[in-house]
């Protein structure tokens, strides 16, 4: 990989040729990218491509073992030195929302703020309050991941991975355990969130939000990046057969 120019911005995520085995399973193969502050990069590809994989490394929730992840100058080393600093800069939502079901909304949206960064308590609940507000659901603070649907409990997933006032966030397929109807109060929140000049990655299949969002999307198969583009270049002239037949499959839905 070519070193970046000087005019270059610097990178918020500086991902350098790494690779992951899942015993003798390459599931990651020698990939590399740069995200600068304020981008929004989607990652898109067939299930077992490695996508969510990849996501899960940087923050090391996986461990890659070739090549090198800085992550706001930090690299995730294998030692795992330094892990909670990145850990408090990279907020991450998941497919499966992953709430506390003993704790109320406003408990599971500030329990890391109070708990982790030592946070006063009433601060943490004065921004969880605005995260609510933001994310359309301040009338649920009181009540148990139960008593939501599953929008409305990922959209406290979103909110309590903001609460740490994170400098990127992550999303790792967040409307695929949604029933149909719910996948858009999520994305609507996620396209708030992106307008407010969040650096974002995404994995996801929701080609519409990738399509209004990203500024660059990246295809995976088979472990590697094998294509690039701005959304206009990968809709209407994706240069890869593998894209062109992946996007003539979902797409088609």
């Amino acid at each position: 990989m070519s070193a970046p120019s000087e005019q270059s911005p610097p990178a918020i995520v500086d991902v350098r040729n790494i690779s992951k085995w899942y015993g003798a399973l390459r599931v990651l193969n020698d990939i590399s990218l740069r995200v600068t502050p304020g981008q929004k990069l989607v990652i898109c590809g067939p299930s077992g491509s490695g996508k969510s994989t990849f996501i899960r490394c940087l923050n090391r929730l996986e461990a890659h073992q070739q090549g090198e992840i800085l992550i706001d100058g930090v690299e995730l080393h294998r030692n795992m030195t330094g892990i909670e600093n990145v850990r408090r800069n990279v907020g991450m939502v998941f497919q499966n929302f992953n709430l506390f079901p003993h704790m109320t909304v406003m408990e599971n949206i500030t329990a890391a703020p109070i708990r982790v960064l030592r946070e006063n308590p009433k601060i943490a609940r004065d921004r969880a309050e605005e995260l609510l507000q933001r994310v359309k659901i301040p009338e649920q603070a009181d009540k148990y991941p139960s008593q939501l649907s599953g929008g409305q409990q990922q959209r406290v997933a979103i909110a309590r991975a903001l609460c740490m006032q994170p400098k990127i966030m992550l999303f790792d397929e967040p409307t695929s355990a949604l029933d149909p109807e719910m996948v858009n109060e999520v994305l609507d929140t996620m396209v708030d969130l992106a307008r407010s000049g969040m650096t974002m990655i995404c994995v996801t299949h929701e080609m519409g939000f990738a399509r209004s969002v990203a500024d660059e999307i990246l295809f995976m198969d088979k472990g590697e990046i094998i294509e690039r583009s701005d959304p206009e270049s990968f809709f209407s002239r994706p240069r890869n057969p593998r894209t062109k037949q992946f996007l003539g499959q979902i797409l088609s839905h």
